[in-house]
């Protein structure tokens, strides 16, 4: 066999374009942040994200920063309009009809010109505006509270579920069943005859059955994930069930745990506000939107500003709260296109 000679060969040159063409220009992305571009891309859930980032720091700052006591009563300034100062239009410059004439509340009543309030009093004197923070900051710490026992329960027992199977998961979706035929009110009268009425007893009566929808989902879920290759193989190399859950499988449902917290979180914000309304929710001088919607709409054809203003504000949190979870839901799904 003849030897070529080594100048028989020249090497290959590669051009620089050719090069760059080859090179992957996008950086990788991991789960979180490929959700979070994905998300970026949905305007009404970054609106609505931010929209209620800006109601909780307002609220929560209110505890430090309020225009004036939520709880203190001032007969002589009751039934006040709202007085903006530097705004002249009606409804907003502290005048009211009385006798089918306008006239000034706060000059017949004396109030100083450097006492204002925004959204006006109530029938007991109060601050409007500075209870509506009060209200609006209650009602979120108690839908927050009872939705986060009501993911803590429902993942756990979810879990359990799935993963056992066999005559552990028949009886333990009996015992949901049976839960879930249980009225929320019925099991709300039933607190109120151990615990007296207040964020204790709505929180409770919130996660008696608030949880099974978690735990259902949950359980679905795991047994979906529960015979793919990775748990198997996990399971054949010895590890333990507790491991297997919380290393395999709650990482791999964790988009759909947070989606059903967001759809939660408004339920829960709704149904203090139902409790409240039919007077088995906080008590006075506590406020929380239901508490405003109930006073309000009493005087809400003389003074429809104390109904109004609680109401836009329950509107807003219940809306911005399902688009978040609507494009959470479709961030976390990588079947979507883009």
């Amino acid at each position: 066999m003849e030897n070529l000679p080594k100048d028989s060969f020249e090497p290959l040159k590669i051009e620089n374009h050719q090069h760059e063409r080859e090179k992957i220009a996008a950086p990788s992305l991991n789960f979180l942040q490929d959700s979070w571009r994905r998300l970026k891309k949905n305007k009404s859930a970054v609106v609505s994200l931010l929209v209620l980032i800006l109601i909780a720091l307002i609220s929560i700052g209110s505890i430090w920063f309020s225009p004036h006591d939520p709880t203190k009563q001032n007969v002589a300034y009751t039934n006040l309009p709202p007085r903006i100062p530097g705004v002249t239009i009606n409804g907003f410059n502290g005048t009211a009809i009385v006798g089918n004439e306008r006239v000034d509340k706060y000059k017949q009543l004396n109030v100083p010109k450097n006492v204002n309030y925004y959204l006006g009093t109530d029938g007991l004197g109060r601050d409007e505006l500075s209870r509506l923070l009060m209200g609006t900051r209650m009602s979120l710490i108690i839908a927050f509270i009872a939705a986060i026992l009501d993911l803590s329960i429902g993942v756990v027992y979810g879990l359990i579920s799935g993963l056992k199977g066999g005559r552990i998961d028949n009886i333990m979706q009996r015992i949901l069943e049976i839960l879930s035929g249980i009225p929320n009110l019925v099991v709300m009268i039933l607190m109120l005859t151990i615990f007296k009425p207040g964020m204790l007893s709505i929180i409770l009566a919130m996660i008696v059955t608030g949880w099974i929808t978690m735990a259902r989902i949950v359980r679905a879920q795991t047994m979906k994930i529960k015979d793919q290759e990775f748990v198997l193989a996990a399971t054949t190399l010895g590890e333990s069930k507790t491991k297997i859950a919380l290393k395999h499988i709650l990482p791999n449902i964790s988009s759909v745990i947070i989606v059903q917290l967001m759809f939660s979180i408004p339920s829960a914000i709704f149904f203090e506000a139902f409790l409240s309304f039919i007077g088995l929710g906080l008590r006075a001088p506590a406020a929380s939107l239901g508490t405003l919607l109930s006073d309000g709409y009493k005087t809400f054809r003389y003074l429809p500003h104390l109904m109004w203003a609680p109401a836009i504000v329950l509107s807003v949190i219940m809306i911005c709260f399902n688009l978040l979870a609507d494009g959470l839901r479709d961030a976390f799904d990588p079947r979507m296109k883009d």
